[in-house]
């Protein structure tokens, strides 16, 4: 039996047939991953500059419904509740305004800039691709169609969650703003009908408090649902609202 031994020569061009593959692997893997262009700088901005605000939003507004308990000491020396109460509206007027720039960007942007605020809910095929979407995330189908903008499941939770829950919670917000800043104010001369709609100013309060609850759900079924179409849907999600593009791996 004869053994027969690699040269150094043989065993380093091997090598390089071996790198050569490798790097003609990853040509190929790059060439099949598509970009395009979606979010615009300002849409992403409000994204990150809302999300902020959520969060201080949801942070201080549970505090307001319930409290810390009393500081020791003299009431002049001990300003923590007030200096949370002005983080939340503070933060409440950045997602007002915010809002009413990003509406504002809907008409003056891309078509993606749009998609926040209406679905075409006429189209038999927006029905068709959003059951679609629903048998995805229910793990009932082996890959999800592919959309540019949002797909149309995040569409319809964003139109009439999100932007319907936020508008809920601005206006019952500035509503309750404006007992404090009395009769005649801004606040109370828009907002002050909102009270006696709902009764009283408590089940203002109780409704506002709800709604907190309600948008700290819409953000985490968000975030798991992003980073899901990250792993799985095999195109970018969360690097999309930080780049703008949307890349799709074959």
């Amino acid at each position: 039996m004869t053994t027969t031994h690699a040269t150094p020569g043989q065993h380093h061009s091997a090598t390089s047939v071996d790198e050569a593959a490798a790097d003609a692997l990853e040509v190929a893997r790059a060439s099949s991953i598509k970009s395009v262009y979606v979010y615009e700088a300002p849409i992403r901005a409000w994204h990150w500059i809302n999300a902020l605000a959520i969060t201080v939003l949801a942070i201080s507004g549970y505090f307001i419904g319930s409290p810390l308990p009393t500081q020791p000491g003299e009431a002049s020396a001990n300003f923590l509740m007030g200096y949370i109460r002005f983080a939340h509206f503070a933060a409440g007027y950045l997602l007002a305004v915010g809002l009413l720039g990003r509406i504002y960007w809907a008409f003056v942007g891309n078509h993606h800039a749009r998609e926040l605020f209406w679905v075409p809910i006429f189209q038999r095929a927006y029905w068709h691709d959003l059951l679609g979407m629903l048998k995805w995330y229910a793990f009932l189908s082996d890959r999800p169609g592919r959309f540019v903008g949002h797909n149309p499941l995040a569409r319809f939770a964003m139109v009439f969650g999100f932007v319907g829950l936020t508008l809920f919670m601005i206006i019952t917000g500035f509503a309750l703003y404006g007992e404090g800043s009395q009769m005649g104010s801004w606040q109370e001369r828009l907002f002050g009908w909102v009270i006696p709609l709902m009764g009283q100013s408590q089940d203002v309060h109780t409704w506002h408090h709800l709604g907190l609850w309600g948008l700290v759900i819409f953000v985490i079924l968000h975030v798991y649902a992003a980073i899901r179409e990250d792993i799985m849907g095999r195109s970018s999600v969360v690097s999309t609202m930080i780049s703008g593009h949307r890349t799709f791996k074959d």
